[in-house]
């Protein structure tokens, strides 16, 4: 198994990656993971390398606006800025990959497919549905919001971490933070671009708007597809994730048992293997 760090071509900027690929040099194709809103690509090292090892090649994306992605010159980080990049990145593949997208990433990719039926070969929403629970949503903008002016130390950024998911056990050290913070001035800042939390489409006021796009989106997806939620998540609840599954007929559902909403950097492991489950015995080979 190797890793790379390669560039990709979005909807007029670039973006950057990591790249896993099978030891062998044979694929069974190519898994696209998405990160949600305020996070990096490497939220999904883990999984990537677990795909690879069991024969995918895996592309972990910094979104636009996001660690070492170019940031949008007119600030347009709407869901759809985001879906635009992802038909960009995709119409470079010579086979239609599996979308994986977390929270932003999963709702990227679900308005993508369900613009372009074609785009992927099966899809993968992590703990992200189109009815989203407003108080979630308002504790993730608060901890955004949060960290706008910065920290005086990485222990400073991981203990608000640590407020912001209580129920997840801390990490014993600091550093791996480092990857998606910047020092500048003697401060420590989160790697995004502060522009995501003010562009027009993502505010409450249009969650109505954002939920009705989303329900389109799903009634026109073919392909299999797996809600991975999880099971104390304060975005998903049941109702909505009955209504996916409604909504796309045949579409799975796995929970993650005392996994919030960051479901990938709660359980990472139980998320991964639920993914392999899933392409192993739903999705086609190429």
């Amino acid at each position: 198994m190797t890793n790379t760090t390669v560039h990709l071509v979005g909807d007029g900027l670039t973006l950057v990656a990591t790249r896993w690929e099978p030891a062998e040099g044979t694929t069974r194709g190519t898994v696209l993971l998405l990160h949600g809103g305020g996070q990096t690509r490497h939220s999904w090292q883990r999984t990537g390398k677990r795909l690879a090892e069991h024969g995918w090649t895996a592309y972990a994306i910094d979104a636009r606006g996001h660690g070492d992605s170019d940031w949008a010159d007119d600030g347009d980080y709407a869901i759809a800025a985001h879906a635009r990049d992802l038909i960009a990145v995709v119409g470079s593949f010579d086979t239609p990959p599996v979308l994986v997208g977390a929270s932003m990433g999963g709702m990227a990719s679900l308005i993508a497919q369900g613009a372009h039926p074609g785009l992927g070969r099966a899809l993968v929403l992590v703990d992200i549905t189109p009815k989203a629970e407003p108080e979630g949503l308002a504790k993730i903008s608060a901890f955004m919001h949060d960290g706008l002016a910065g920290f005086d130390s990485l222990e400073d950024a991981a203990a608000a971490v640590a407020a912001y998911n209580p129920h997840r056990p801390r990490p014993p050290r600091a550093e791996g933070l480092r990857k998606n913070l910047r020092l500048r001035n003697g401060r420590w800042y989160w790697h995004w671009d502060p522009r995501v939390l003010t562009h027009r489409e993502n505010g409450p006021e249009q969650a109505g708007v954002r939920e009705e796009t989303a329900r389109a989106a799903a009634r026109s997806v073919t392909v299999p597809t797996l809600l991975i939620r999880g099971a104390r998540s304060d975005v998903v609840s049941s109702d909505g994730a009955r209504e996916l599954l409604d909504l796309i007929p045949g579409c799975r559902q796995v929970d993650v048992h005392g996994a919030g909403h960051m479901v990938s950097g709660d359980d990472n492991d139980v998320l991964s293997e639920g993914l392999l489950e899933f392409l192993d015995h739903a999705v086609p080979a190429c």
